[in-house]
């Protein structure tokens, strides 16, 4: 099949190079020529397990083309799928411009029939904007063409990617027309070979869908947050509680990990959004999701409380930090807790030397020639004349320390740990101070 994919962020690279790993014609477009020029040369412009490798193949094997003429794009792909960013707004509304630039873009263009597939995380009623922008440039050239127009959420996490597109637990599609539908279960039957995975919903259940999973699992992450502060306090181990109430099948284990607060390019945004459109669209206001933003607004700021806790006035203190990105495996530094961390770090007097073995050239563009904040090439490196160590991010090689050697370089041995990577009760025993989120 000749697909076109606008857009070569996360959810429009991966989705574009595995759709062309089993075997399609992929064009993917972005008007960006800096992301295009890397591309062409065989890098990637996001940091994504696998998918370099993956891409390499398939444009060796004449199967993913890249491009910025958005002529061509719109004349290559029956199916074209918009996966363009829709960052919040200033009132925390998902931006469409960009998505209904790419409609405006095909309906000025095409000459066939075209599936227009919104696959960026967007509004309820988006799919309706889309077909409505694609009409008006129809009808300014007098024509008839046929299409139509599909909801496809994307269900991809960051740092599995790859794995979550080649072997999804559920394909979401919203359409009404048989054409597309057809066409649509054509596209996905590779992903799909040992049982069915396609729900076919309406356009706008599947819109409500993608927000509505990603606003559950905001949810849970709150709920532990807040739980664990309350362990904390009472006396409890979290992790135990954790184990007591993950272990009923209702409720199971997933994403109940407390930490520092959850960030990301999808979270923070798809939350936002949710609440903003129920109280624009449906005059509704959405309780339970504005006490899950408030307390995640709130939990990012934990580590600094305890920092500040121990030590006091933090004028001169150096601290070290492991862990940038929002999770491990990726480098996006998109509302990750780790920011909030420094900020308030840097407004208390102290300096931060930080390690993550992807996203320091993220946070130096973010930070620039921030003189309080330098960066190590290991993590022992950055202990070097640090008050305490922090950490943000639960990367695999911070799991498993030297504890001796970090209780031997710190000026005191204090670990403030926001991803309870360790057994409290081990890391005291050699003598360290260990800061857990309810532990």
């Amino acid at each position: 099949m000749k697909i076109t994919v606008v857009g070569t962020g996360y959810v429009g690279l991966v989705s574009g190079t595995c759709l062309a790993e089993v075997g399609n014609d992929v064009l993917c477009l972005d008007v960006d020529p800096e992301k295009i020029r890397i591309l062409e040369e065989g890098g990637i412009p996001i940091y994504e397990p696998g998918l370099q490798d993956m891409v390499r193949r398939n444009v060796a094997a004449g199967r993913l083309h890249f491009t910025t003429d958005i002529e061509r794009a719109v004349r290559h792909g029956t199916i074209q799928f918009i996966a363009v960013g829709t960052p919040p707004d200033e009132d925390g509304s998902a931006d469409l411009q960009y998505v209904l630039a790419a409609a405006r873009n095909i309906g000025r263009l095409m000459t066939d029939y075209k599936v227009i597939v919104d696959k960026s995380t967007v509004p309820v009623g988006t799919a309706a904007k889309v077909k409505a922008a694609v009409a008006e440039e129809l009808a300014k050239r007098a024509v008839d063409t046929p299409y139509s127009v599909v909801s496809n959420p994307e269900f991809l996490k960051e740092g599995a990617a790859v794995e979550d597109f080649m072997r999804p637990d559920r394909i979401v599609v919203g359409a009404e027309e048989e054409q597309a539908i057809h066409l649509m279960r054509a596209l996905y039957a590779p992903f799909q070979r040992n049982h069915e995975r396609l729900i076919i919903t309406d356009v706008k259940s599947a819109e409500l869908t993608k927000y509505a999973a990603n606003a559950m699992l905001a949810t849970r992450i709150s709920f532990m947050n807040e739980l664990a502060n309350l362990a904390e306090v009472l006396g409890a181990d979290i992790e135990m509680v954790r184990q007591g109430i993950g272990s009923d099948p209702r409720i199971g284990y997933h994403f109940l990990y407390p930490g520092c607060g959850y960030g990301g390019s999808c979270f923070p945004k798809d939350v936002k959004a949710l609440i903003k459109t129920a109280a624009d669209d449906a005059n509704i206001t959405l309780k339970v999701l504005t006490a899950v933003e408030e307390a995640n607004d709130q939990q990012k700021h934990i580590l600094s409380t305890k920092i500040k806790a121990r030590f006091g006035d933090l004028k001169g203190k150096h601290f070290a930090l492991w862990g940038l990105a929002f999770k491990p495996n990726t480098d996006d530094m998109r509302d990750a807790p780790s920011r909030e961390l420094i900020a308030d770090l840097f407004a208390a007097g102290a300096t931060v030397t930080a390690y993550d073995p992807v996203a320091m050239h993220e946070t130096q563009r973010i930070f620039g020639d921030e003189p309080r904040l330098k960066y190590a090439e290991n993590p022992m490196g950055a202990l070097d004349s640090a008050d305490a160590l922090v950490i943000a991010t639960e990367w695999k090689e911070f799991r498993s320390p030297d504890f001796e050697a970090i209780k031997q370089t710190l000026k005191n041995p204090v670990i403030f740990d926001g991803r309870n990577l360790y057994d409290p009760k081990l890391v005291r025993s050699l003598g360290i101070e260990y800061f857990a989120i309810g532990r």
